[in-house]
């Protein structure tokens, strides 16, 4: 049930996007359309597992037993953009199809702070490695489905009249801020499913 509770709060009531603003950059840029949103929240996913798996044996096996807590943030953003480049060379060689309908988006995973904000906050939650995945598969689904919805209100948008003064980032913005009021609605969520199996 702990699992359950773990993917839809990342998903819905603690959305990494519209909730905790991180990986606004990707967000807003890589919205214009649902395919290109749906191929790098595809990116996204893959990497941020990858990721926040090899970050929490680094951090548990590596930083903390050795009192190196304070080199936490460098390490994870040198172990994500290794991983980045590495998954790019793999896939290059192992699978050319899927290296080209990704390969736009690898290199603007590496900064992208959703992944680290990620792998940071796994370690701040002190999850076990299984909770660890799991909240950053529903992290990644979560970040997946704010964006192709944004992408899909955007292509609306452009079938739309839209007053002078509000075209273009201006009502890009508006938007977000009436998206991540939608999701707000799911707030209470996670307490209230909480208080129904009795794990509070």
């Amino acid at each position: 049930m702990e699992y359950i509770l773990i993917f839809i709060s990342a998903i819905f009531v603690n959305n990494i996007v519209l909730a905790q603003f991180l990986g606004i950059c990707p967000f807003l840029g890589v919205s214009k359309k649902i395919d290109t949103s749906l191929g790098m929240s595809a990116a996204v996913a893959f990497v941020m597992v990858l990721a926040t798996i090899v970050t929490w044996l680094v951090w548990t096996f590596v930083l903390k037993p050795n009192g190196l807590d304070y080199l936490q943030t460098i390490a994870f953003i040198l172990v994500i953009a290794s991983l980045v480049q590495m998954v790019e060379i793999i896939l290059k060689k192992v699978s050319p199809a899927l290296y080209q309908a990704l390969g736009i988006f690898l290199p603007l995973i590496t900064t992208n702070c959703a992944v680290l904000g990620v792998a940071i906050l796994v370690i701040q939650k002190d999850f076990n490695l299984a909770q660890s995945i799991v909240y950053a598969f529903s992290t990644a689904i979560g970040f997946g489905l704010a964006l192709t919805v944004f992408a899909g209100m955007r292509e609306q948008l452009e079938l739309t009249n839209i007053p002078k003064g509000m075209r273009g980032m201006a009502i890009v913005l508006v938007t977000a801020g009436l998206l991540s009021l939608a999701f707000m609605g799911f707030s209470g969520v996670d307490g209230g499913l909480k208080t129904l199996f009795g794990l509070e």
